[in-house]
């Protein structure tokens, strides 16, 4: 039984660990993890200056369409009329909120695997917080994954055993680690149990993870590489002895 001097070095030792978790977390929460959610932000933010616009259009108009009919709106008129257009910008600017997605968002029947993609990394934005500096970096190389990922599933059929596996990764295996592992206190994550830690448990998850999304990544790839090299041959094959004699000098 460890005395009461190692267990308050053990529970300082925890604190730090889990108030460097925080800042590590919170300096890393708003950057996109991947151009999935970085898109779904770019959409939100062009509604926004879409709303914005169209009320500042109208404000105008009504400005303008007052004024021919009274003959003038004056000082006052005018006043109004930008007091209106800030205020309108900067509720418009704020208003609506982007919704994050919330773990029952992630629904691995999802049939637009590209969306299940985007929002499964909006999601994980939103749980880095709360994720140790090892794991972070990790969840960060799995949305650049899940990017070269997208790219290969766009045209794949939905039913196509590969988008039924990413499915499954995306949606359920990877936000179900994460989300247990939230649930776990920050000062029993790190306490070694039967050999090993839920911290070395998790880390263990993620990397298994990234593994199998990079394998199911290389499995769609290699009918696209097999179709280069083969065109490749073809090329050398058709051209290359007429290019070599070409790029001969003449006597």
């Amino acid at each position: 039984m460890p005395s009461p001097a190692q267990e308050s070095d053990r529970i300082l030792a925890s604190a730090r660990r889990s108030l460097a978790d925080q800042r590590a977390g919170g300096r890393r929460v708003m950057r996109s993890i991947g151009r999935g959610s970085a898109q779904l932000k770019f959409k939100h933010f062009t509604g926004k200056l879409r709303n914005i616009a169209l009320a500042l259009f109208g404000i105008w108009v009504a400005v303008g369409l007052t004024g021919i009919i009274i003959d003038g709106i004056g000082f006052t008129g005018i006043f109004l009329a930008v007091l209106a257009t800030i205020v309108a910008t900067g509720v418009l600017a704020r208003y609506p909120r982007m919704e994050l997605p919330t773990r029952r968002d992630l629904n691995p029947a999802e049939t637009d695997v590209k969306r299940l993609v985007g929002r499964t990394e909006l999601w994980l934005e939103s749980q880095r917080r709360a994720l140790p500096p090892p794991a972070v970096t990790l969840v960060d190389q799995i949305g650049l994954q899940l990017d070269d990922l997208g790219l290969q599933l766009e045209g794949v059929d939905p039913a196509h055993p590969a988008a039924a596996e990413v499915r499954k990764l995306v949606g359920e295996h990877l936000p179900d680690i994460v989300d247990g592992y939230r649930k776990i206190p920050a000062h029993l994550r790190y306490e070694e149990r039967a050999g090993t830690t839920p911290d070395q448990q998790f880390m263990a998850a993620l990397g298994t993870i990234s593994g199998e999304i990079d394998s199911v990544t290389r499995q769609l790839a290699a009918g696209a590489i097999d179709k280069l090299a083969i065109k490749t041959r073809y090329l050398d094959y058709k051209y290359g002895t007429a290019l070599d004699e070409a790029a001969e000098p003449r006597p």
